[in-house]
């Protein structure tokens, strides 16, 4: 009997890899959006405050691939030292049956994290956006600092978390791994961060229902990653940022559930939810019944790349579904030569 591959962290690393994924990613969203395929639900159960055991599984047909994973989330562990994610994931063929890789989950999980926002920035913001903000300063904000800068020539970091300590070692590895070209701020508010960047992520594990960037920081045109937050009433930006906007979720019946500002965006008015453009959508353009946009072939969409122009903000509202944890795993494990 073949024993399953184990995929290590040191194995999910290198832009290569990552770029991977995230042409993986692609075409699994785009399945996704068209009905090939689907992503169940996770179930979570809770246990004491704010800690969660997740179980998330998928089946990806094109691949011939399934994947089942498991995963703690603790918030008080960035505290003690420890990650914030513990976990596993159990990569399956389909045919066969067989368990063929056992991934590290908390590095998956940052990986595929990166690379969906990678997939929405590279389809929404203008091709020279280089001026990149990141409200959070933990393992996700890493990993969306090495995916933005795979897909966009990203010139400047301006970074905001509320733990001094753990805000200026961020800034020291974003020096030390990008190199001098790259100008790097730590800010003494959010707002500072935010205001004229072009890019904008919040990677933060906030609970919090009251919004930590305000609508009207953000400058026309920019692109807005948001995947923090640790469970489906946290805010990190204001629902009214939404309103004039193109809006980007991973599936519509997602975002709707566990996207708090979407959520609050569409009980005000502000927002339809046929308004919700699927990033498989935009992947796919008109022939699969986009509203979202044909893909321009310069790494990104007609309808993104015209509204970045006319000062029109986009924004990506991730909440992790288990297609990609599927996809993801598949790729790396391609990867190295699975």
């Amino acid at each position: 009997m073949t024993e399953p591959r184990m995929i290590s962290a040191a194995d999910m690393a290198g832009e290569e890899r990552l770029l991977a994924v995230v042409e993986a990613l692609a075409e699994a969203f785009a399945d996704l959006s068209a009905g090939r395929t689907s992503s169940p639900s996770r179930t979570v159960v809770q246990h004491g405050p704010r800690r969660e055991l997740l179980a998330a599984t998928a089946v990806w047909e094109r691949r011939g691939v399934g994947s089942v994973k498991i995963t703690t989330l603790t918030p008080d562990n960035p505290d003690r030292g420890l990650p914030l994610i513990h976990g596993t994931v159990v990569l399956t063929d389909l045919e066969t049956g067989r368990i063929t890789a056992l991934l590290e989950g908390a590095e998956l999980t940052a990986v595929r994290t990166g690379a969906v926002a990678a997939l929405a920035t590279r389809l929404c913001a203008p091709e020279d956006a280089g001026d990149l903000a990141v409200i959070g300063a933990g393992v996700q904000a890493r990993a969306l600092v090495r995916a933005v800068s795979a897909v966009r020539p990203v010139r400047s970091v301006r970074v905001f978390s509320r733990t001094p300590a753990r805000t200026e070692e961020f800034a020291r590895w974003v020096r030390e791994t990008s190199g001098p070209a790259v100008e790097v701020t730590v800010c003494g508010t959010a707002e500072e961060a935010v205001v004229g960047a072009e890019i904008l992520c919040t990677t933060t594990s906030t609970s919090d229902p009251v919004p930590l960037v305000a609508a009207e920081w953000v400058a026309p045109g920019a692109h807005v990653n948001v995947i923090g937050g640790t469970d489906e009433h946290a805010i990190e930006v204001a629902p009214e940022l939404l309103a004039d906007a193109l809006v980007v979720v991973e599936e519509r019946a997602a975002a709707v559930e566990e996207a708090a500002e979407v959520r609050a965006a569409l009980a005000a008015g502000l927002i339809g939810e046929h308004q919700l453009v699927e990033l498989g959508t935009l992947v796919a353009g008109p022939a699969a019944g986009s509203r979202g946009g044909a893909a321009d072939g310069q790494g990104g969409t007609v309808e993104a790349r015209e509204g970045a122009a006319e000062g029109r903000i986009s924004v990506f509202r991730g909440v992790g579904m288990a297609i990609e944890d599927t996809a993801a795993a598949a790729a790396l494990y391609g990867a190295v030569g699975g």
